[in-house]
C-alpha cells in the first residue's frame, strides 16, 4: 500500500470547495455544460447558497434530499446547495425503472425531489415524476429560481465572500452522498458515502495521476453514478480544473465535435461509449485529448487500436472501482499503462485476496481505505457499517507484485451491460414472472457493442422477448434487464441440490450461440 495523509481529506465537500476556491483563485472558471455560461469558484459558491437557502426554507438539516438532474451546470450547483446547509444529496439514478426509483425514495426515507421542468420534458419522464409523486414533494428548480429576490442576491454575495461563516458546519464524518446500486430491477442498496470519503478518493486520484490545472475535464456520465459525480465533478472542481458537464453519452455525434470545441483534455467514458465516439466522430475531433478515463466494462483491444489508428497515442486508461469505494480503487496510469489490467491500486488502499474455488492465481478482492463507504443503509434508515472497514468487491483479481490489478471474473451473478450492473438473478426472475410454469436460466456473453449480452435458457417452447419486454414495462424495469437472445432447450440442467447446473448451462449457450447471434 502507497502512503496517503489521510488527515488532508478530513474536510467537508463544501470545505473542500472553499479550499480549493482559495488555491486556485475565486474567479477561475471551472463549470460549464451546453449552455456555454462557465461559472468561476465564486459563481458556484453564490449560486449554491443563493439556491441552497431557497431549499432550506422546505427542508431540515440533515434530511435525505432526492436529486433527479442530468450532469449539467445545474446539477452540480444543487448538489453542493445541498451541502451549503447541511442537507443530504440522494442521486436518483432517472434510468433505472419505475420500480426502483420507488424503492430508492423507500429506502432513503426521502420527502422531496429536486428536479428540472425542462429535463423531465426532454427525457419524456412524466410517468416517473408522476410515480415519484405518490411518495415524495417533486420541486422544480425553475420554480424555486423565480423566487429569489435581491434580499436572496443579497445574502449569497454576502456567503460568497466569508463561505465558511455562513455554511452549516458538518462533520467529514457525516453522510455527504447517498447512492444507489445499479442491481438491476431488485430493491436498490443505499451505499453512504462520508464527506470524507468523497474528498478523500479525489485526491487518492490526484496522488496517482498528476493533473494540470489548464486541463479541460469532460464529463458525459451521469452524476447518480460515483464514476461521473467523483470523477467527472468532484475531482476536477477540488483539484481546479474546469469540469465541462453534458447530459448523456448517448449523444454519439455531438460529443466528440463538443469535445474539440470544449478543448477537453480528459474524457470519462465507458469502452462501448468510447468505441461509438471514435467511429462517429471526424478526423482531429477526439485528437486534442490528453488520454481517456475508462470505466464500469472491460476495455477491448478493438478500442485500444481503434483510437490509435484514427486519432493517435491517446492512452486509453481503464479504471476499476465501486460504489462502495467512492468509487476509484484502481486505475491505469498515462506513464505506465498496462493493457489487460485495471490499473495500479490507489494510495491509501489496503487489499487482501480471499481463495475462491476453482480460480488459481488470484482471489475475491476486499479493500479498506479512507474512500470506502461508511456502510449500506438499512430499511430502518441506520447505516450498517462494514466488518472492520473492509468491502468484500465480489470480484476475483490477481495482484502484481507492486499492486496492479487485473480482474478474473465476478463471483457474484452480474453481467455489466452497457456499462449498467444487470443482476442475472433478477432476468430470470423476469422470465419466471412470465412464465411462471417453466425453468429459467440466465448467462451473459461478451458483447462487442454493450460489453456483455443476457442469454435466456428455458423450457418454455414458445417463449419470446416481446413477452419479456411487455412485462418488464409494465412493472417498469429497466430493459437492460430483458435478455435479447433465447435458447429453448427439452430440460434445464440441475445440480443434486435441485439448483440450476450454470456450467452446464453455460455450454449449452457456448454450443447454441452461432445459431442465434
Amino acid at each position: 500500500m502507497r502512503a496517503f495523509d489521510s488527515a488532508k481529506a478530513q474536510s467537508t465537500v463544501f470545505d473542500a470547495l472553499i479550499a480549493a476556491s482559495r488555491k486556485y483563485g475565486q474567479k477561475k472558471l471551472i463549470l460549464e455544460d451546453q449552455e456555454r455560461n462557465p461559472l468561476s469558484y465564486l459563481d458556484l459558491i453564490r449560486g449554491a447558497f443563493a439556491l441552497g437557502k431557497k431549499i432550506a426554507a422546505f427542508t431540515r438539516k440533515g434530511e435525505r434530499v432526492g436529486v433527479m438532474l442530468p450532469s449539467s451546470v445545474g446539477g452540480v450547483v444543487t448538489f453542493f446547495a445541498l451541502h451549503a446547509f447541511g442537507r443530504v444529496p440522494c442521486m436518483l439514478n432517472f434510468t433505472s425503472g419505475i420500480r426502483n426509483l420507488k424503492a430508492a425514495c423507500e429506502l432513503a426515507g426521502v420527502k422531496t425531489v429536486l428536479t428540472s421542468h425542462r429535463f423531465v420534458e426532454q427525457g419524456k419522464l412524466h410517468d416517473l415524476i408522476d410515480a415519484l409523486e405518490t411518495l415524495t414533494n417533486v420541486v422544480y428548480l425553475e420554480d424555486v429560481r423565480k423566487t429569489v429576490g435581491l434580499s436572496d442576491k443579497l445574502f449569497a454575495a454576502a456567503a460568497g465572500a466569508l463561505p465558511k461563516q455562513f455554511r452549516t458546519p458538518l462533520d467529514p464524518s457525516e453522510p455527504g452522498v447517498i447512492l444507489f446500486t445499479s442491481g438491476s430491477f431488485g430493491a436498490p442498496r443505499g451505499v453512504v458515502l462520508s464527506h470524507s470519503n468523497l474528498v478523500a478518493n479525489s485526491r487518492q486520484i490526484l496522488q496517482h495521476i498528476p493533473l494540470d490545472t489548464n486541463w479541460v475535464f469532460f464529463n458525459p456520465l451521469p452524476i447518480f453514478h460515483c464514476f461521473g459525480l467523483t470523477g467527472g465533478a468532484l475531482l476536477p472542481i477540488f483539484s481546479g480544473l474546469k469540469a465541462f458537464q453534458y447530459p448523456s453519452p448517448l449523444h454519439i455525434k455531438q460529443i466528440p465535435a463538443l469535445v474539440k470545441d470544449t478543448k477537453a483534455n480528459v474524457l470519462f467514458a465507458t469502452d462501448t461509449f468510447i468505441n461509438q465516439y471514435a467511429r462517429s466522430a471526424e478526423p482531429g475531433e477526439l485528437s486534442g485529448l490528453t488520454f481517456v478515463v475508462l470505466g464500469a466494462e472491460k476495455v477491448r483491444e478493438e478500442t485500444h487500436n481503434l483510437i490509435a489508428e484514427k486519432f493517435g497515442p491517446i492512452p486509453l486508461l481503464e479504471g476499476y472501482g465501486a460504489t462502495e469505494a467512492s468509487p476509484v480503487i484502481a486505475v491505469n496510469k498515462p506513464t505506465d499503462n498496462r493493457r489487460g489490467t485495471v490499473g495500479g491500486l490507489l494510495p491509501g488502499i489496503e487489499a487482501k485476496l480471499e481463495p475462491v474455488p476453482g480460480i488459481p492465481g488470484g482471489g475475491k478482492l476486499l479493500v479498506r481505505g479512507p474512500n470506502i463507504m461508511s456502510g449500506y443503509l438499512k430499511a430502518d434508515g441506520s447505516v450498517e457499517p462494514l466488518p472492520d472497514g473492509w468491502h468484500d468487491t465480489g470480484d476475483v483479481v490477481s495482484l502484481s507484485d507492486d499492486d496492479w490489478v487485473k480482474i478474473l471474473g465476478r463471483v457474484k451473478r452480474f453481467a455489466k451491460v452497457g456499462g449498467e450492473m444487470v443482476s442475472l438473478t433478477a432476468a430470470e426472475d423476469l422470465a419466471s414472472a412470465v412464465w411462471p410454469d417453466c425453468r429459467h436460466a440466465v448467462v451473459a456473453l461478451p458483447d462487442p457493442k454493450k460489453g456483455e449480452r443476457l442469454i435466456l435458457v428455458t423450457d418454455r417452447r414458445d417463449a419470446d422477448t416481446a413477452a419479456l419486454m411487455a412485462h418488464a414495462q409494465q412493472i417498469g424495469a429497466p430493459e437492460l434487464a430483458v435478455p435479447r437472445k433465447i435458447i429453448k432447450v427439452q430440460e434445464i440442467p440441475v445440480l443434486g441440490t435441485g439448483k440450476t447446473d450454470y456450467p452446464a448451462i453455460q455450454r449449452i449457450v457456448d454450443a447454441e450461440m452461432p445459431r442465434v447471434a
